[in-house]
């Protein structure tokens, strides 16, 4: 039996870390000495190592904790999906340094792309396929067109933080082609229809305030405007787009056709106090 002192030496991990670990229940003493004492067997330690593999690919702590208690874990399968990972990981690894030979030897720029500009035109392509007639609406009133949509989707995907998160899924999925269809098929057919969900039911809450002739200036308007920023921009992912939802108000104050759909839509009226709260919400002459 080892004392927490004693692992904490081994393993490099604080003492203070190892307590909490035990306190969410993710790695817990063998067994606790008559003098309060956490003592860990060489079967914990065990449970530990493959702890650290996970936190070794930024996994959080309440994923590790519901793999571990798996009563179907195959340790055996898990390490080789780990080694596999890591494998992918020391690949890259080797490329960007093989990258920065080659610009200190003159000839090549350093290139952290994972998936290229063809293939994520191909990903929209399949992502839009994907989305209902209310949400191409949505992004075609955001963005002027699908066609400039996809423009700033390829844009801030092919960003060399994005292409970083690219690269983080394919080291866990271990192929790029899963991670594709990831995206494609886990992030637009469910959680693209929660989100096209939320944004309506947000719209309906913004019309009952009208229906209640809450003042656009109130603050319960206004934060429906910025839950509805909020959602929009994970929906779009445009993060960095400071005025998300002005575009909108210049809409349905110049498009008068977009005006009566939604005004149809949500109640008669919704477009006028719609765009009135997404003036008051960003100020009056704000640019």
């Amino acid at each position: 039996m080892r004392t927490v002192k004693e692992v904490s030496e081994m393993t490099g991990i604080s003492v203070r870390t190892l307590h909490y670990y035990d306190e969410i229940g993710l790695f817990t003493p063998t067994e606790v000495s008559e003098a309060g004492y956490r003592l860990y067997d060489d079967k914990a330690l065990e449970a530990l190592q493959q702890i650290l593999f996970f936190r070794e690919f930024d996994m959080p702590l309440k994923e590790i904790k519901a793999i571990m208690e798996n009563p179907f874990l195959d340790k055996k399968q898990i390490l080789a999906g780990q080694r596999k990972m890591l494998e992918l990981k020391k690949g890259r690894l080797e490329r960007l340094i093989s990258g920065i030979d080659d610009i200190l030897k003159g000839e090549n720029k350093m290139d952290f792309s994972i998936f290229s500009k063809t293939e994520l035109e191909e990903m929209f392509e399949d992502i839009a396929s994907m989305y209902s007639e209310d949400q191409l609406q949505i992004l075609a009133s955001k963005f002027g067109s699908m066609e400039e949509y996809k423009q700033q989707y390829i844009t801030n995907a092919g960003k060399p933080k994005t292409q970083e998160h690219f690269a983080k899924m394919v080291e866990w999925y271990g192929d790029k082609e899963l991670v594709r269809e990831f995206m494609v098929q886990t992030g637009q057919s469910r959680i693209g229809k929660a989100y096209g969900n939320r944004i309506e039911e947000i719209y309906r809450k913004i019309y009952r305030q009208k229906e209640q002739n809450v003042p656009v200036s109130d603050f319960s308007v206004k934060s429906l405007i910025g839950e509805l920023e909020f959602v929009m921009k994970e929906f779009l992912q445009v993060k960095d787009d400071p005025n998300m939802l002005k575009n909108l108000m210049i809409l349905y104050r110049t498009n008068a056709e977009a005006a009566e759909q939604n005004d149809h839509e949500f109640g008669k009226g919704m477009s006028e106090y719609f765009a009135n709260a997404i003036e008051a919400f960003y100020g009056k002459g704000q640019k």
